[in-house]
């Protein structure tokens, strides 16, 4: 997605980081705490510490590659820059069921304590509570309410209006720490506390690693930042700033309370150990209510409630704003990329969260699994976004003047290792993690291929061709063979050459072939001199429009199997030809073998006399059928466009009499293909008729350039009666286009 005008950047510092805190600090460390305590006893401080500094050379790479390409989506984006489309669509929509799980965690957490919280209200009022105050039915309503109220929040404004339970949460947690450090200096004495904090590490070195993989995901939020990284106002400045602070508040919370907990918080004669094992998930309340009896208690209670309310908000958030830029490059449908007419927010990305949401809610009973599994797909992104900011580094994509991390490649890789191995540690602990991740994986490769891939890739396509940087970025080098026979129509051939491979990011290499048929008694020299002045002729002309192509002299018998052997040789990406005359059968016939010989995409050039490339302004696109995208089509047009304005008009002709409906899907269709394949300029026309090639000739009158796909025929790509008759007719300048495979 191309980055967001300043006026559509509307969260500054204090709004990022709320962002992060929101999610990184309280719910986490509230439930997870025990189940450290329990693997691995006082020495949990040292496993949230050291998942401390995994997750700040982790925030470091994040704030690069958000600095590098301030657009929202996070790993999703890195992955899109960096690798290709199928493995951003890979990434993206294991990330959005990581958001979208972790919002199903958070949402039934605040049910959860609210109801407990309840029924404390009813006991302390001398009441029982109702027999269903606690039932599965009243924790999913109210995980559903939190979830709707969120929802309707973000709709109505881009950060959902939840600062205040950030801001409440930390405040609790502030007091928390005071009250607990007030009674270790009063009440604990040097010998006591290490008697708390004895044995540190009750189950040695692998009880500290279990802790860590369990726990990792109380330090997850920070990469929230970088999945609204289109929204953040100065991201160079802001987001590393934003995702270093937010962790460093969530660390300077935790460590301290932990401390807090297992010193002034464990009775005389009873270890932070056993209590963990007796209550793991209410642990913290029951500490905080040794030091500090029922109000800390409740302090807890509250904190809990405001914590999980406030992660709720910022994986919803998340979790919209990774669909919406999945929407916008197709890799998810295009509904999902609608916006709310007049507060802009992307209305139909945050339903699809919230419906997903609310259906994971009603659907599983049990999220342990679920829960791991959304650790181990943070872990396995965050290992990713490590591996795209080296890479991104390698080949050049640092942005100058945005931030870039210390160290490198060391850092990036030590963090990159330890994001892996500690996913690996999730899944062999937790095999459900795994399984659940594959089956949601593989249910997203079934959709990709079956809906998304077609119009994803052609939108790729057309981004990679408008930014030939992204090429680079992601380690190609597009290779175009230009066969030159003609001196007359090379200087066109070359510039759009030139076009599909600009010289700074591509090759282009002009081939002409020395023929010798047997039984020709013609010199050496005699058989060089033609092909020699083509050569010639051809690289002056591109020297002299600026442009650096290499060049190919070879020998054969036949032009037409030569260029298909330099095609493998060469391993070329695009082939691109000089039309020649199709009246005679035999060149016709020649000409589509050769297209069905080569493994590339192939484009044939039917230039008129005068054409100049740099002068076209007026581009038609006939489409047939139901408007199948085309992947090389659209890398053309992205060419086209490419520092010039052009008018591109897509053309589809029906026949005539067909209904309304009908003819309202295919104006639909037509004017989608002109917004996604093109740029700049872009309409689609529908015209009724039942002569589709003089309709298409009646418009090309119009029109500078016109631009075909070749059919197939019986299964071959065949030039058929339609393209024969437009390439016979004098008119605009024309490029037939035939994709690979």
């Amino acid at each position: 997605m191309a980055s967001r005008s300043d006026s559509a950047r509307t969260i500054g510092l204090s709004g990022a980081t709320g962002v992060g805190v929101g999610a990184i600090v309280g719910g986490g460390i509230l439930v997870l705490a025990g189940v450290a305590f329990r693997a691995t006893g006082p020495s949990a401080i040292l496993a949230f510490a050291l998942n401390g500094v995994i997750a700040v050379i982790t925030a470091l790479s994040f704030a690069e590659m958000s600095s590098s390409f301030p657009e929202s989506g996070g790993t999703y984006t890195f992955a899109k820059k960096v690798l290709n489309v199928r493995a951003a669509f890979a990434v993206g929509w294991i990330l959005w069921f990581a958001y979208i799980v972790a919002g199903v965690l958070y949402a039934l957490g605040f049910a959860e304590y609210a109801v407990a919280m309840a029924a404390d209200v009813w006991r302390a009022l001398g009441s029982t509570p109702p027999a269903d105050l606690q039932s599965r039915r009243t924790v999913v309503a109210l995980s559903l309410f939190a979830t709707a109220a969120y929802t309707l929040a973000l709709i109505r404004k881009s950060t959902g209006g939840g600062q205040w339970a950030t801001i409440g949460k930390v405040v609790v947690f502030a007091v928390l720490i005071v009250a607990g450090g007030w009674a270790v200096t009063t009440h604990e004495t040097t010998a006591s506390m290490k008697a708390d904090l004895t044995p540190f590490f009750p189950n040695g070195g692998s009880g500290l690693l279990a802790a860590m993989g369990f726990t990792f995901i109380a330090l997850q939020g920070f990469d929230l930042i970088a999945a609204i990284a289109g929204e953040v106002k100065e991201p160079a400045r802001v987001i590393p700033k934003a995702m270093l602070l937010s962790l460093g508040l969530a660390l300077v919370i935790y460590l301290p309370l932990l401390f807090v907990v297992i010193t002034a918080g464990t009775p005389l004669g009873k270890s932070i150990v056993a209590m963990s094992e007796d209550s793991p998930e209410t642990v913290m309340a029951i500490a905080v209510k040794t030091f500090m009896g029922p109000v800390g208690y409740w302090l807890v209670m509250i904190a809990a409630v405001l914590s999980t309310l406030s992660a709720l908000h910022a994986n919803v958030l998340a979790a919209s704003r990774v669909a919406l830029t999945m929407a916008t490059d197709r890799t998810l449908p295009r509904v999902f990329a609608q916006s709310h007419r007049t507060r802009k927010t992307p209305v139909m990305a945050i339903y699809a969260s919230a419906l997903a949401l609310a259906a994971i809610l009603m659907m599983v009973p049990d999220l342990a699994a679920a829960g791991a599994a959304a650790s181990l797909i943070f872990l396995v992104s965050f290992a990713l976004a490590h591996g795209t900011a080296i890479l991104a580094r390698r080949r050049g994509g640092a942005k100058k003047g945005g931030f870039t991390m210390p160290w490198y490649p060391w850092l990036p890789a030590f963090g990159g290792i330890a994001c892996t191995g500690l996913a690996i540690f999730q899944a062999v602990a937790v095999p459900a993690a795994g399984a659940i991740t594959g089956v949601w994986l593989g249910l997203g490769v079934l959709l990709y291929f079956a809906l998304f891939a077609a119009r994803a890739e052609a939108v790729d396509a057309g981004t990679q061709a408008r930014d030939p940087e992204l090429a680079k970025l992601r380690g190609r080098s597009p290779f175009v063979l230009v066969p030159v026979a003609n001196p007359e129509s090379a200087p066109a051939l070359v510039e759009l050459a030139n076009s599909l491979a600009p010289s700074e990011f591509g090759r282009v290499l002009l081939l002409s072939v020395v023929r010798h048929k047997n039984g020709d008694d013609a010199s050496p020299r005699e058989l060089l001199a033609p092909a020699q002045t083509v050569l010639t002729e051809a690289l002056a002309s591109a020297l002299a429009a600026g442009h650096r192509p290499e060049a190919l002299l070879t020998h054969a018998d036949a032009p037409w199997p030569e260029i298909a052997r330099v095609v493998r040789s060469y391993r070329c990406e695009s082939l691109l030809l000089g039309l020649p005359r199709l009246d005679k059968d035999e060149t016709a016939n020649e000409l589509e073998q050769l297209l069905n010989d080569v493994e590339c995409d192939v484009a044939v050039l039917r230039a008129v006399p005068g054409f100049n490339l740099a002068k076209v302004e007026r581009v038609l696109v006939p489409i047939a059928g139901g408007g199948v995208q085309h992947e090389l089509r659209a890398r053309l047009l992205g060419s086209l466009s490419r520092g010039a304005v052009r008018r591109f008009t897509f053309l589809r002709v029906v026949p005539e009499g067909v209904s309304r409906s009908a003819l309202r899907e295919a104006k639909r269709q037509v004017q989608h293909l002109a917004e996604e394949e093109a740029h700049g300029t872009a309409e689609g026309v529908v015209v009724e008729s039942n002569d589709v090639t003089q309709t298409v000739l009646d418009h090309a009158a119009n029109a500078d350039l016109l631009v075909l796909g070749l059919q197939r025929v019986g299964g071959r790509k065949a030039f058929g009666k339609v393209t024969r008759r437009i390439a016979a007719e004098p008119g605009c300048a024309t490029i037939m286009l035939s994709r690979r495979g």
